[in-house]
């Protein structure tokens, strides 16, 4: 239980570097992602899963 929840404190303090340091960048980012299609956000959400397992097993 205390790996899940280092895992999400982490999370957490990683999705808040961009908007904290950038909020503009930030911002110019999201909209470009709203304007991509759908089959392009799977594909990058399915590569960033497999590099995230890829990642775990390497650290494990």
């Amino acid at each position: 239980m205390q790996d899940l929840l280092t895992a999400v404190a982490l999370l957490l303090i990683f999705e808040g570097i961009l908007p904290f340091l950038s909020p503009r960048n930030l911002r110019r980012a999201l909209f470009s992602i709203v304007q991509q299609n759908d089959k392009s956000l799977r594909l990058t959400g399915v590569a960033s899963m497999l590099a995230g397992i890829l990642l775990l097993y390497l650290v494990r």
